[in-house]
């Protein structure tokens, strides 16, 4: 059965409800899932065995959060060349982090990247249906490219 790791920073818990979203998508695509902090995810050997890796961050004066940062330099020694990405992140008025962090995993890591882009959500939104939309949809999107 393929599988997907969902990798998250979450300052006040948007972030980590959006991957919660992105899982039940992943699920209903009939992969397993791994939700995990980034901080729960300690060495490159930790992210072997995975098809699919979606990373989760918000922004925070247009950036991503530091342990992002260094989270990504750890990610760089798995070697994950050709493994399937995604980037989500949530916002209040500005969301840069989670294009970024597609991009690094695009040009730097050499992964297979979505064509959607990176999803970057409305905080305000995470309690419409629609906000649950998007993360199932989204999901979804990035896992059918394993399989294709």
């Amino acid at each position: 059965m393929p599988k997907a790791l969902i990798a998250y920073v979450s300052i006040d818990g948007h972030t980590k409800q959006l991957a919660e979203f992105l899982a039940e998508g992943v699920r209903m695509k009939g992969f397993e899932v791994d939700v995990k902090k980034i901080s729960e995810v300690k060495s490159p050997e930790d992210m072997q065995g995975y098809d699919a890796f979606l990373l989760g961050c918000p922004t925070y004066h247009r950036d991503m959060t530091q342990n992002m940062k260094t989270f990504l330099f750890l990610m760089k020694k798995a070697e994950l060349e050709g493994k399937v990405a995604g980037a989500f992140g949530t916002y209040t008025h500005d969301g840069n982090a989670p294009q970024i962090i597609l991009d690094t995993m695009e040009h730097v890591f050499k992964m297979k990247v979505t064509t959607l882009g990176a999803l970057n959500l409305l905080e305000h939104l995470l309690d419409q249906p629609d906000g649950m939309k998007a993360g199932h949809d989204y999901a979804k999107a990035v896992v059918e490219m394993v399989e294709a």
